[in-house]
């Protein structure tokens, strides 16, 4: 009884401290809002969009991670100063998924991250060229998931969630503080190109805190600020999108004291396809890390380069548009 509750404790170690390294970066995940011209205004409306992530290492046996983000963007009619307000409310959940090697305790997790409110002010330039400033913040300290692993240690039964004991935790130390977002987006979306780049940035209230008697013991957490790029230079064909993507992430600080030590981001390149069913529109696109701060020590004591592969699928729906006003008929004037 003692091994397998030992075996379990230690897997369950091994997949928060594995998760916290393959998410040691923004809250806002690296390519995100690849694929979105960002920096054009939207056509007034309401619009549902859901992206969805799944990402492996290539450390053996670490867990593989994916992120989930539903939003709903509604793009109003106020246009101060030339520049299109849209509201934005998004939900992203996080999920890990063991890969350990026969023998060893296995569990499957998913976080709640706090929900993302933004306001956008995007302007069209003229010569398709439009530009867009956004701000917001997703709030950790209210509704996010703690992202504590309890192994049950001082529970009467090890398999059930219990107890004081805090190995493995926090799995994702950035929700011990919101994140304030921000952005900056270009795009050109002439003659059925989408050419976009995309600065988001991520700030912390940092050193971060988790409540509770959990949090307590871990005490506060050293969180680094970071900056996104995303990279898209897509091409319309009829109905079908195709052409190469990439984006990255930079810590700031990867001091021993923080949680993103030693790693100080990484760049990934691959290609977009899409395929546009009028009353929705679906992307895909796989990219592959070609840098990386993340290492991992193999079985031979070697430190290797912790590259990851992407693959993400995303839906866009437009839930409402306001009908086209109607044209204004010229009166019928007869001569005599």
């Amino acid at each position: 009884m003692m091994n397998r509750f030992a075996a379990t404790l230690a897997g369950g170690a091994a997949l928060a401290l594995s998760a916290t390294a393959a998410f040691a970066q923004s809250t806002t995940v690296p390519g995100e809002q690849v694929g979105l011209a960002a920096g054009a205004p939207l056509p007034e409306g309401i619009y549902a969009v859901d992206t969805f992530t799944y990402r492996r290492t290539d450390q053996p046996f670490s867990p593989d991670t994916s992120v989930n983000v539903p939003f709903l963007l509604w793009s109003t009619p106020l246009t101060p100063l030339g520049g299109r307000i849209e509201a934005l409310v998004a939900q992203p959940t996080v999920f890990a998924f063991t890969r350990n090697a026969a023998g060893q305790g296995n569990k499957d997790i998913s976080i709640n991250v706090g929900t993302l409110l933004a306001g956008i002010w995007a302007f069209d330039l003229g010569g398709h060229v439009g530009v867009s400033f956004l701000g917001g913040v997703h709030l950790n300290d209210l509704d996010a998931g703690r992202g504590s692993l309890f192994t049950g240690a001082f529970a009467p039964n090890p398999r059930v969630p219990g107890g004081l004991s805090p190995v493995g935790t926090p799995v994702l130390p950035q929700f011990s503080s919101n994140t304030y977002r921000f952005g900056v987006a270009g795009s050109y979306t002439g003659d059925g190109w989408d050419i976009t780049a995309n600065l988001t940035a991520n700030i912390y209230d940092s050193p971060g805190r988790f409540g509770g008697l959990v949090g307590s013991a871990i005490g506060p957490l050293r969180l680094s600020d970071a900056l996104n790029i995303d990279l898209t230079a897509t091409k319309k064909f009829g109905n079908f999108e195709i052409g190469p993507v990439a984006y990255g992430t930079y810590n700031f600080d990867i001091s021993s004291f923080s949680a993103a030590a030693g790693n100080r981001g990484r760049f990934a390149i691959g290609g977009l396809i899409g395929y546009d069913f009028k009353a929705f529109t679906v992307q895909a696109y796989v990219a592959r890390d070609v840098v990386t701060g993340a290492t991992y020590t193999n079985a031979l004591g070697r430190t290797r380069d912790n590259y990851s592969t992407d693959g993400w699928v995303r839906f866009i729906i437009p839930l409402y548009t306001p009908p086209a006003a109607a044209p204004v008929v010229a009166p019928l004037v007869r001569k005599g």
